[in-house]
């Protein structure tokens, strides 16, 4: 028989992986109902005021306050369910007007109708998606021309979702009232099923827009990296010639141009890497709403294909261009870097020459100069025997003094000369044995 599991040790993130798979469920929604999507972008300071702010809204409505943040929580006040999500970078708020239309045109009434007056400008954080879903049975399906009043005449969008069990219509533009728009007919789905339809639709167009925001970033980096382009391959071009090249001012450059490169990259690594992300999740999300074409209308699919993937591109076309000018500014520096390590060693040889030269100079007027120093000092002892031998005449001693000095000066010479060749080889011979120890 095997333990149970409370006798073994149990991983820290156990329960937390069991329920991550149930943190977002699909909702459940009746037809006709009206749904409102807000997702805002928030930082911390503005994600722990809006918790404080949904915990107003609990107080206000007569339920139980929340004490613990959650990453999806939702709540029921009579006639609208409110459901709050957290993720990595925004908060999305949905708001479900339960109850029952009156006999109305689509979006007249919208998800936010019974909300506390107030409650919404309150909220912090910057708004990305915010839109109206009008879902609808299928007796009360418009015509062409009604479904376009009901855009303010914009270009539709539509298709038939979930295999023809519902139609979806959208322009995937602002209007009036500063929200999106979506009509949903049902035309045979349960209600979970219709919850995971809107659920999806919620989600392709809140990670459609969020991975839009890198575009404007790839924009304004596009002119500044055609700039620093040309001059890197005028930088490169300068160094490929036999021209003289101010070798500071292109390390100044090129030092520039890195710099500048990086900051781009930090300003845009992350903005990228989630464009590429939130574009999976829309393509997943496209590949599941299972389409088939509303003549004459584009498809949702076909519409996002004709216009989102091409700016994504652009966003991945501009990270990798960062990447490749980094890399050619990176090999251009070594170029230059070694360009000037050669011209360094170059200058080197020429003055270890010049000194080897002046060497040379100055070991033959050291030998000029031991010459000289001879005479000199042969000079001086025979002046000293000189006084020496008057000394000796005038105490009586009788010689030849001018034959003595002049046998002394060949004798002193040759004396003095010997002398100084053997300090100068004792020197030598030092010197000799310092460099091979």
């Amino acid at each position: 028989m095997k333990p149970p599991v409370n006798t073994l040790e149990v991983h820290p993130l156990r329960e937390i992986l069991y329920n991550e798979l149930h943190a977002r469920p699909f909702q459940v929604l009746p037809c006709p109902s009206q749904v409102t999507h807000i997702a805002l972008l928030t930082t911390p300071e503005q994600r722990a005021q809006q918790f404080r702010h949904w915990q107003d809204l609990h107080a206000h409505m007569g339920h139980v306050i929340p004490h613990d943040e959650e990453s999806c929580f939702e709540s029921t006040f009579g006639d609208i369910r409110v459901r709050r999500e957290l993720h990595m970078e925004f908060t999305s708020y949905t708001f479900i007007n339960l109850g029952k239309s009156e006999d109305e045109e689509p979006f007249t009434t919208t998800g936010l109708a019974k909300l506390p007056d107030g409650w919404l400008d309150k909220l912090t954080g910057t708004t990305v998606a915010a839109f109206h879903m009008d879902l609808r049975p299928p007796e009360e399906e418009p015509d062409l021309a009604t479904v376009r009043h009901y855009f303010e005449g914009e270009r539709l969008i539509g298709s038939r979702a979930a295999e023809g069990k519902a139609r979806v219509w959208s322009s995937f533009k602002l209007h009036g009232d500063g929200f999106g728009r979506f009509l949903v007919i049902n035309n045979g789905l349960s209600d979970s099923q219709l919850g995971r339809l809107t659920q999806r639709l919620m989600e392709l167009e809140t990670y459609r827009l969020m991975s839009l925001l890198a575009l404007p970033v790839a924009r304004d980096m596009t002119p500044a990296l055609n700039d620093m382009d040309q001059g890197l391959a005028n930088i490169t071009q300068s160094l490929t010639g036999n021209g003289e090249v101010d070798e500071p001012d292109v390390l100044k450059n090129l030092t520039d141009m890195a710099a500048q490169i990086e900051a781009f990259r930090a300003q845009s690594t992350f903005r990228f890497a989630a464009t590429r992300a939130y574009h999976k999740l829309v393509l997943a999300r496209l590949a599941v709403l299972r389409e088939d074409e509303l003549s004459p209308h584009l498809t949702i699919g076909e519409f996002m294909t004709r216009r989102l993937t091409p700016a994504v591109e652009t966003c991945e076309s501009v990270s990798e261009r960062l990447d490749d000018l980094s890399k050619r500014v990176s090999r251009a520096s070594d170029m230059m870097r070694m360009r000037v390590e050669l011209a360094i060693q170059s200058q080197n040889q020429q003055l270890l020459t010049s000194m080897n030269d002046r060497s040379k100079v100055q070991l033959m007027m050291q030998h000029t100069v031991e010459g000289f120093s001879v005479v000199v000092i042969a000079y001086y002892l025979i002046a000293l025997m000189r006084m020496a031998m008057d000394v000796a005449q005038e105490a009586g001693f009788d010689f030849n003094k001018p034959l003595l000095v002049g046998l002394s000066i060949p004798v002193t010479l040759g004396l003095v000369y010997v002398t100084v060749r053997s300090m100068r080889r004792r020197f030598l011979k030092l010197a000799a044995g310092k460099s091979d120890a």
